[in-house]
C-alpha cells in the first residue's frame, strides 16, 4: 500500500509538472507581451534558416526566448514557410502574433526581388507583380516612357538601364522609386572607361549598352561574350544588317523560341535583317560581364557567327566560311 500509495504522489507530481511547464509554455507564446519594448524592424534575407531568424529575432528584442519560438514553428510545420523580406513590428506582441505576421507576409514592409540578367522591362515589371510590389502595368509604363542621361545623352526609356541584381524592394514603392535603385546600380556597374571606350568604338555611352543587350540575349558561355560584341561593331563598321535574331524577338508581341521567314520581315525598328545599324534601344537589360564585352570586345575580324551547341558559338570572316560553320551546326 505504501509503495502504491508512492507512486501515485510521483505520477501525481510528475502530471503536476507537466501541466505547470505547457502553462508557462502556452503563456510565453500566446500571452507574454513584453516584447518588443518598441517599435521595431528587421531584415531577413534568403536563405537563412528558421534557427538563425530565431536568434536574430531575439537579438533585435522582437521575441523573449528563442527556444519557444523554434518550438511553436516545429509544431505548426511553418520553419520553411517564412517570407524573406523587411518586418516592421508594433510593441508588445506575442511569439504566436510575430510567427503569424512573418508566415503572412502582415508586417512585411519590403521584398527581396531578384532580376536575373537579360530580363526586358516587361518582365521585370511583372516580377515586381508577383513579388506584392505593385502593378506591372504601372512599373512597365514607368520603365519605358522614363528618361536617363548617361555620359550627356538622353536615352529613349530606361530599358536597358535597370541593372540586374537582387533588391530590398519596399511594397507599394512608386515606380520611380524602383527605377532608382536599378539605374542606381547600373551607373555603379558601368565601366570606369565607358565614356573614352564609347569614343573609340565611334559609338555613344547608350549605344554601347545597347551593343552590351544584344550580347546578353545571344550569347551563352562567357568566352563568346567579347567576340559576338565584335562582330556587332565590325558589322556597324562596314555597313551590314546586324542580322541578330534577338532583337526581332523583342519586337514581336509573344516570345518565340524559333523565328519564320516571315518574322524576319516585320516592319519594325528592331528588325535587323531589314534596317541597318544598331535598334533604337537596348533589348534587354545586361549584366556586368555583358557590358564589359560591349565596352571591351575582343580584337579580330570576325562578321559572322552561329551557335553550335555545348554554349558555344563558331566565328568566321566569310560568308562561305559562315555557310560551312551553319553547315555543320545546324545540320
Amino acid at each position: 500500500m505504501r509503495a502504491i500509495r508512492w507512486l501515485a504522489i510521483v505520477a501525481a507530481s510528475v502530471i503536476a509538472l507537466v501541466l505547470a511547464v505547457a502553462a508557462l509554455l502556452w503563456y510565453a507564446i500566446y500571452h507574454e507581451r513584453s516584447h518588443p519594448p518598441i517599435a521595431s524592424q528587421i531584415v531577413i534575407n534568403r536563405g537563412e534558416s528558421f534557427a538563425e531568424i530565431g536568434r536574430q529575432l531575439a537579438a533585435e528584442g522582437i521575441i523573449s526566448n528563442v527556444l519557444t519560438f523554434r518550438l511553436l514553428a516545429h509544431l505548426r510545420g511553418e520553419e520553411a514557410a517564412v517570407r524573406a523580406g523587411e518586418y516592421r513590428f508594433t510593441p508588445h506582441l506575442t511569439q504566436d502574433e510575430v510567427l503569424r505576421a512573418l508566415v503572412t507576409g502582415g508586417a512585411q514592409v519590403a521584398a527581396w526581388v531578384t532580376i536575373p540578367e537579360g530580363f526586358t522591362a516587361a518582365q521585370i515589371a511583372q516580377r515586381l507583380q508577383a513579388a506584392g510590389v505593385g502593378r506591372s502595368s504601372v512599373f512597365l509604363h514607368d520603365f519605358m516612357h522614363e528618361r536617363l542621361v548617361v555620359a550627356g545623352v538622353q536615352t529613349k526609356t530606361l530599358e536597358g538601364f535597370l541593372f540586374p541584381s537582387t533588391y530590398l524592394v519596399p511594397l507599394g514603392a512608386a515606380p520611380s522609386q524602383v527605377a532608382a535603385l536599378m539605374t542606381t546600380e547600373f551607373f555603379k556597374q558601368l565601366p570606369p572607361d565607358a565614356a573614352s571606350r564609347a569614343r573609340a568604338l565611334h559609338v555613344s555611352v547608350p549605344q554601347a549598352v545597347t551593343v552590351a543587350s544584344l550580347v546578353e540575349r545571344e550569347a551563352k558561355s562567357e568566352v563568346d561574350r567579347p567576340k559576338i560584341a565584335e562582330v556587332i561593331y565590325n558589322r556597324l563598321k562596314v555597313g551590314m544588317p546586324l542580322q541578330v535574331d534577338a532583337a526581332i524577338e523583342y519586337a514581336l508581341p509573344e516570345h518565340k523560341s524559333e523565328l519564320s521567314f516571315a518574322d524576319l520581315k516585320i516592319d519594325s525598328p528592331y528588325n535587323t535583317y531589314v534596317h541597318a545599324g544598331l535598334p533604337p534601344t537596348p533589348i534587354a537589360n545586361p549584366g556586368q560581364p555583358s557590358l564589359a564585352a560591349a565596352f571591351h570586345p575582343a580584337k579580330s575580324n570576325d562578321l559572322y557567327y552561329v551557335y553550335c551547341g555545348n554554349g558555344r558559338h563558331v566565328f568566321d570572316t566569310t560568308l562561305a566560311g559562315h555557310q560551312a560553320n551553319v553547315a555543320r551546326c545546324l545540320h
